[in-house]
């Protein structure tokens, strides 16, 4: 049996990724998530006899209970393309003071697994000229570890949205891990109708025609200056682009659903709603762009919702990975 802590959990996906190629193997036994939200919707979904800890920075790394694998989506905003890129100075221990990564470093350090496991945008690898990443692999390193680290897409792994992170998995030094590879594509031919929903869904899903105009005026803004931001219908035997939390996340992922058969809207909008079958995506669809199960709980308002799944991984990526980590380990023993 396999101990694993669940570190920046969010709803956990990266979780359920391991579970899924551990089955019975594999026990969680601490899960860290300071959003109250976040922790809502884990709960819903996981039922740990323990409490989530909060701010992992108020943690001290002793109380933590022996584990065997260490998950970690740490926070990416330190090192988003779309951020400010503030990355960090120094070397470990001071190295990267200002980000939640240390305290990975920390934990680890002080417990020793076999495996780390990261999660975290492909920006990370270019940022500061990759000086970023060196850092982060030579933490690694230095409290023991051999780093392997691939951009995967999830639009290979039987889901249909266009989303490139960086995978990063460490294991320790004692461990023969020179076999361990990183998965080949498994289902790159899934389209956005795959994972739409069964049913005519909510009116509140369709946008007003206002709202449309104010798109297309905001998308010509900003292509007469030569950017390519503002709105994006998506192709249903196409893929989604990558879905993010904030900003023109739903609005660049609309389809056309014509489903509808009730125009009356129900919360307040301007203009009425279109007559086109423009719409966002559900919180259920989005889910399902990242893999998750339609049996998942997702019970809070859709803005939570929307965040939290644009924040979290896609689960099928993590799965397929998870079981090329399993088979060096069971190799290892």
């Amino acid at each position: 049996m396999y101990k694993s802590i669940d570190l920046f959990a969010g709803i956990g996906g990266i979780r359920k990724g391991f579970d899924r190629a551990f089955g019975k193997k594999i026990k969680t036994v601490f899960v860290s998530e300071w959003d109250e939200f976040a922790q809502k919707t884990y709960k819903m979904n996981y039922h740990d006899k323990f409490d989530i800890a909060g701010d992992i920075t108020q943690i001290d790394e002793k109380e933590i209970p022996k584990f065997d694998i260490c998950l970690a989506g740490f926070p990416c905003q330190a090192f988003s393309l779309a951020g400010k890129r503030m990355g960090f100075d120094d070397d470990y221990k001071g190295l990267c003071r200002g980000t939640l990564f240390q305290d990975v470093v920390r934990i680890c350090d002080f417990h020793k697994p076999k495996v780390i496991f990261c999660e975290n945008v492909k920006g990370l690898t270019i940022h500061d000229r990759g000086r970023t990443f060196m850092v982060i692999k030579k933490a690694f390193e230095q409290i023991g570890y051999t780093v392997y680290d691939k951009v995967l897409n999830s639009k290979d792994f039987g889901v249909p949205q266009n989303r490139e992170r960086i995978y990063i998995v460490a294991f320790r030094n004692d461990i023969d891990s020179s076999g361990f590879k990183f998965p080949e594509p498994t289902n790159p031919d899934t389209c956005i109708r795959d994972i739409m929903e069964e049913n005519e869904v909510s009116v509140k899903y369709y946008l007003s025609t206002v709202y449309i105009d104010t798109l297309k005026k905001h998308k010509a803004r900003h292509e007469a200056k030569g950017n390519g931001f503002g709105y994006e219908i998506r192709d249903l035997d196409g893929k989604a682009g990558a879905i993010v939390c904030g900003g023109m996340g739903r609005e660049r992922n609309l389809i056309i659903d014509k489903r509808l058969t009730d125009f009356t809207p129900v919360t307040h909008i301007k203009g009425e709603v279109n007559r086109e079958g423009i719409r966002k995506m559900t919180p259920r669809e989005w889910a399902r762009l990242q893999g998750f199960p339609d049996d998942f709980k997702l019970e809070l308002a859709d803005t939570h919702l929307y965040k939290q799944l644009g924040n979290s991984v896609t689960v099928n990526v993590i799965e397929a990975i998870a079981k090329e980590i399993r088979k060096v380990l069971e190799n290892g023993k």
